[in-house]
Parts: structure tokens; C-alpha cells; sequence
């Protein structure tokens, strides 16, 4: 598809949603699912960033963001634990 035609879509979806207004529910879950990620992401840099000196090193990505984002710091050591034993 072409960009144009993609953004003509999401331009035609956001005026709807601005006129007719979107439920606050599923807006409010995904929001927060977004920050629990981005702490995930931050946990595993400052688990890499101080890992050097144990030879750590668990790949950031969206899965290991989002299992260190949602389990919180047992996610954070099940991955560790998966990267030294298992992978």
C-alpha cells in the first residue's frame, strides 16, 4: 500500500475518534502496558550495564522488555538465569 493511503486512514480514524470519542478503558489498559514495558526495557539496561563485569548480557528486545516489565524483578531473574543456563 502506498504511504499515502496509510496515512489518509490513520488521519480518518484519529478525526473520528476525535469527534465521537474513544472509551477510556482499553486506552487506559494499553497506556499502562506501554509504561510496564519501558520499565523493562529500562531494568535490562541497567542489568546489562552492570552485568559487564559478570560477563551478563540479555538481549533487549519487546519479549525480555515485556517479561521484566510485567513479572518485575523475578522476570528479570528467570531471564538471567535462561541466558546463563539454558541459552
Amino acid at each position: 500500500m502506498e504511504p499515502t493511503i496509510i496515512l489518509s486512514i490513520l488521519g480518518g480514524i484519529i478525526v473520528v475518534l476525535l469527534l465521537v470519542g474513544a472509551p477510556m478503558k482499553p486506552i487506559h489498559f494499553l497506556g499502562q502496558g506501554l509504561i510496564k514495558i519501558m520499565i523493562g526495557a529500562l531494568l535490562l539496561f541497567f542489568l546489562n550495564a552492570f552485568g559487564t563485569s559478570f560477563d551478563l548480557h540479555v538481549p533487549i528486545n519487546l519479549v525480555t522488555s515485556s517479561v521484566s516489565g510485567f513479572l518485575g524483578l523475578p522476570g528479570l531473574l528467570a531471564l538471567v538465569v535462561i541466558q546463563k543456563y539454558i541459552l
